[in-house]
């Protein structure tokens, strides 16, 4: 399976001070991950290994993701089966070869809302908790040089690699690592995206940091995490769950974590968005069966979450580097 990683390609790209060290440690790297491996990995990569061989003619990330080309009706019944074994899929939509895979986030209105605010032309990017890697290829959309995601969870990275199947030329590699695998001080990266990632650390300043260290002199931080109304004191710290989330620490209001940011060391903190998360876009599918959004809100008071919290609402964050 290591094959698929495309560590050969990976390693020219990191070529060179300050990331050679660890790309040549990389393989050993990704060797000790897979002995530890997943219960569902065989089966997961069984699905990857069963799409069917098609050719991409016509290719769109810019607008959207999408790609198409010469396939027949069995074929693309084939292809839909070997997605199908990939449920459930969070982190979406895809378009391939006339199948829609519906996700539970519409993660491209996310990324509409996010895109306007960025330059990354040429740009190499570490995105950390990239789940199935959706928003890496919008990234090479907007003209990223490379895109490097992390994250340890399997099933994403098999999704990834169901894209990367029909798209092997295209400077994107996942990455199943979680943050804390990465060496200290990279200080390799133009720009560096944590989304959706902060409220799951128990300690968000010193994640902000580490942040920072991946990160060029001059290099950006792209931040989404949840907020919740307030001053630069406000932060909700739930008393257990959160949304029906048990992994939820911290929720500052944005003046609270643009402070954060300042303390951690950045400048330049911006916030170019807050948007409150709607039942249209996080929600059940055919392709995600399990419970969403919906089920996570009083249902008679869309404001409130189950547990009586206010609902999830979203900020993005921009900070530079100095």
């Amino acid at each position: 399976m290591i094959n698929r990683f495309d560590l050969d390609t990976l390693q020219a790209q990191l070529a060179g001070p300050p990331l050679q060290d660890w790309a040549a440690d990389l393989p050993g790297q990704i060797d000790r991950k897979l002995a530890i491996g997943h219960g569902d990995l065989a089966r997961w990569y069984g699905a990857v290994q069963a799409l069917p061989p098609l050719t991409v003619e016509q290719l769109e990330l810019v607008k959207e993701f999408s790609f198409n080309g010469a396939c027949d009706d069995d074929t693309r019944a084939a292809l839909t089966n070997a997605l199908k074994g990939l449920i459930p899929w969070r982190k979406g939509p895809f378009h391939l070869f006339g199948v829609h895979v519906d996700t539970e986030w519409r993660s491209d209105w996310k990324w509409q809302r996010v895109a306007p605010h960025l330059n990354l032309k040429h740009k190499r990017i570490l995105d950390v908790g990239c789940g199935n890697g959706y928003y890496m290829w919008r990234m090479l959309g907007a003209g990223a040089k490379s895109v490097v995601g992390i994250d340890p969870n399997w099933l994403f990275l098999c999704q990834f690699l169901a894209m990367k199947n029909y798209l092997p030329d295209l400077p994107a590699w996942h990455l199943p690592l979680a943050f804390e695998e990465l060496p200290a001080k990279l200080e390799g990266f133009d720009c560096v995206f944590s989304m959706g990632v902060l409220y799951h650390r128990r300690s968000p300043i010193d994640h902000l940091i580490d942040l920072k260290d991946c990160l060029v002199k001059g290099g950006e931080l792209v931040m989404e995490t949840l907020v919740v109304e307030g001053d630069a004191q406000q932060v909700l710290v739930p008393e257990d769950r959160y949304a029906q989330m048990r992994n939820v620490w911290f929720l500052p209001s944005v003046p609270a974590l643009e402070l954060w940011l300042r303390r951690a060391g950045y400048v330049d903190v911006r916030c170019v968005d807050v948007s409150t998360t709607s039942i249209e876009e996080q929600r059940a599918t055919d392709w995600m069966r399990f419970q969403s959004l919906p089920d996570f809100l009083d249902p008679s008071d869309h404001s409130r979450t189950i547990e009586g919290l206010p609902s999830p609402t979203r900020a993005v964050i921009l900070a530079r580097k100095p």
